[in-house]
């Protein structure tokens, strides 16, 4: 076991498809891919992962997510609070508690980090 470990981003593997969670979709038909880079156990992971234009309704629960940018663009809106567009090269954390909208502008790529945090 290796306690380093390297994101390929140029060759990240084959992705797992996905899509927003029944009856959160907001907008068009936002496909998701993620490739999960590492589980540190402890309910903290990381990868990558990709959305496609479209908006979702984004429920963090008692999830932190860190999450860099890679490419494209997308816009946030915390329920109540104004838009925050994010772009290649921004980073933010969405903290337990989060709802919102995402809204996928141009197809937008991501690191994340999460960590899940007992109820």
């Amino acid at each position: 076991m290796t306690s380093l470990i390297k994101f390929d981003l140029a060759n990240p593997g084959e992705g797992v498809p996905g899509k927003p969670i029944a009856g959160r979709e907001v907008d068009g038909d936002p496909q998701f891919t993620n490739w999960r880079i590492d589980d540190a156990g402890g309910g903290v992971r990381a990868g990558v992962w990709e959305v496609t234009p479209g908006a979702y309704r984004s429920i963090k629960g008692t999830t932190w997510e860190f999450c860099s940018i890679l490419s494209g663009v997308s816009e946030i809106t915390e329920d109540g609070k104004p838009p925050v567009t994010m772009k290649a090269g921004d980073a933010f954390v969405m903290k337990p508690g989060f709802v919102g909208t995402w809204r996928c502008i141009e197809t937008t790529r991501k690191i994340w980090v999460v960590r899940e945090n007992a109820a």
